[in-house]
């Protein structure tokens, strides 16, 4: 029967690099600002749109557009990369 092989068994398949602790709370503090501020702004474009009969013209549905995914991004991505940064490695485990 084959074996199962894993990446711990290929070594340096996925090479780190030691980081200071400071970098990665720096980063995770960066990317809690641009997940914030991505969120709100775009959130608050959604809404100007749907409230404002003359905004909704076919040129702007591209913008629309845009902001429901920059939006959508924002809030899934943020925070997984925000904890990921805090806890210093992929807290997901392996089949994550």
């Amino acid at each position: 029967t084959p074996q199962k092989m894993t990446v711990k068994d290929v070594p340096g398949a996925f090479p780190t690099v030691d980081v200071p602790d400071h970098a990665h709370y720096t980063i995770g503090v960066v990317i809690l600002i641009v997940g914030i501020t991505g969120t709100l702004g775009n959130f608050l474009v959604i809404y100007a749109f749907c409230r404002s009969r003359s905004l909704q013209t076919p040129a702007n549905i591209f913008i629309i557009n845009l902001a429901i995914s920059d939006f959508l991004m924002s809030i899934t991505q943020s925070p997984v990369f925000f904890t990921n940064s805090l806890h210093k490695r992929w807290i997901f485990g392996e089949k994550g």
